[in-house]
């Protein structure tokens, strides 16, 4: 089903200043919940959904755009090894790591149902908004970049936590205090 006009492949119009809309907001308004730095994060995993083509954007596609966009959320892992594993096998996806999600949701249970199309998986979905809820409760207007991350490692069957366990890095290692 297309999006509205001008939208990419995944049904959302691109800018550079606000990332795909949560699916409980009209998809004309940008999602202003979120900081400048995971803005960036955001249209950077849906630019690589679509080059991957995946039909939405999931938590490992989150995850390899936090790591690549966001010094706070590389400065959460123990050192720069991690990191450097953890993109090896993120940037390995489309060439074989990966290929068994290709054509699949990801759909850890973190949320009941899918009640209507979206941008992001549900696992992925219900990360953007356990991150947006972690910055209300510590008083944020703005999510950020160790909001999503800390949302991520919530979810011990998605994608992104699969990825940190392939790559030797136990999911409560990665501490949003750190960064």
């Amino acid at each position: 089903m297309p999006g509205p006009p001008g939208a990419d492949e995944v049904g959302y119009v691109h800018s550079s200043a606000h990332p795909a809309p949560a699916a409980d907001t009209p998809e004309a308004e940008p999602d202003v919940r979120l900081s400048e730095e995971l803005t960036s994060v955001v249209a950077g995993a849906r630019r690589r959904a679509v080059r991957d083509g995946d039909g939405q954007i999931d938590t490992a596609h989150l995850l390899h755009s936090l790591l690549e966009a966001d010094p706070a959320v590389r400065a959460a892992f123990a050192d720069g090894a991690q990191v450097a594993r953890l993109l090896g096998y993120l940037v390995q996806r489309s060439i074989g790591y990966g290929l068994q999600w290709q054509g699949t949701v990801e759909d850890s249970g973190a949320v009941p149902v899918v009640r209507e199309a979206s941008a992001f998986s549900p696992s992925a979905e219900a990360a953007m908004h356990a991150a947006v809820e972690a910055a209300a409760r510590r008083g944020a207007q703005r999510a950020s970049g160790n909001d999503l991350l800390d949302a991520l490692l919530a979810d011990p069957e998605c994608r992104a936590v699969e990825v940190l366990r392939r790559a030797g890095v136990r999911p409560e290692e990665p501490s949003a205090e750190n960064g």
